[in-house]
């Protein structure tokens, strides 16, 4: 999966140096990328936004919704540095305070769009029987897997939700920082860590791979915000690609992943 990814993040990279080149030299070139909506998106929307897409050019004919996926602090640097986005969707509130502050989007179409959970999540074996965020001071819990607190929003939530349970100490001591919320999945789906902290909708993807042991609290609640990029040559389709996202058809394709109503 993640290979996956790096793929469609090389294909977009390659539409945003066309499209960059085409504004730049104001050549005829232009015309070929209409009706394309780049959308650049938290890792753990993947799934969802990959069937968003989907629906919406069904919807559409001939327009193009092309996404690509990471830890929501890259993407937006990615787009804060010339990355030619036309949507950014973030997992947490910090992220896209980012943006704004960065005057990478546009603050009134900014809108909070879904809800999800952080859960503390096991491999399938759970070989040193994991019930709690109490058992992972157990002596042979020794590899705990977590987003990197400095770039991931999950990796955010869940520091701030084990300082507030005293259970942060315990955990940095044994820690795996990963570079998204996938990663981290992966880690715990390949047996590489002891357990792992993920968003619930990350954890059913891989029911048959790993369990999810307990949901964590968080200080704040995970609420992922969406909003347009605010640059020159941004696709005129991408109000219309947001609006879709709120509406009651793209709230129904969320759902189907696991993600609640904000």
């Amino acid at each position: 999966m993640q290979c996956e990814n790096s793929i469609e993040r090389e294909k977009f990279r390659m539409k945003f140096c066309i499209r960059a080149a085409a504004c730049v030299l104001a050549c005829a070139a232009m015309p070929a990328a209409a009706g394309e909506v780049l959308v650049a998106a938290a890792a753990s929307l993947t799934n969802a936004f990959r069937d968003l897409a989907a629906q919406y050019e069904t919807a559409h004919p001939g327009t193009k919704v092309l996404t690509t996926f990471g830890a929501s602090d890259v993407v937006l640097r990615q787009i804060v540095e010339g990355a030619p986005a036309d949507v950014f969707a973030s997992a947490d509130q910090k992220a896209m305070d980012k943006a704004v502050a960065a005057n990478a989007v546009d603050p009134a179409s900014r809108a909070d769009f879904v809800r999800n959970e952080v859960v503390l999540i096991v491999p399938a074996d759970d070989r040193h029987g994991i019930r709690s965020l109490a058992d992972l001071g157990k002596p042979g819990v020794t590899r705990i897997a977590l987003g990197n607190p400095g770039s991931v929003p999950v990796g955010r939530y869940t520091r701030a939700a084990l300082e507030k349970a005293g259970a942060w100490r315990t955990v940095e001591a044994h820690a795996i920082l990963g570079g998204n919320v996938r990663q981290v999945l992966s880690y715990v789906e390949r047996g590489e860590v002891d357990a792992g902290f993920v968003f619930a909708t990350d954890a059913a993807i891989m029911k048959a791979k790993v369990k999810v042991v307990q949901v964590i609290e968080t200080p704040v609640p995970v609420v992922y915000p969406i909003a347009l990029v605010q640059r020159p040559g941004r696709a005129p389709e991408a109000a219309d690609f947001l609006a879709f996202v709120l509406s009651a058809d793209g709230q129904a394709v969320l759902a189907r992943h696991g993600f609640a109503r904000p």
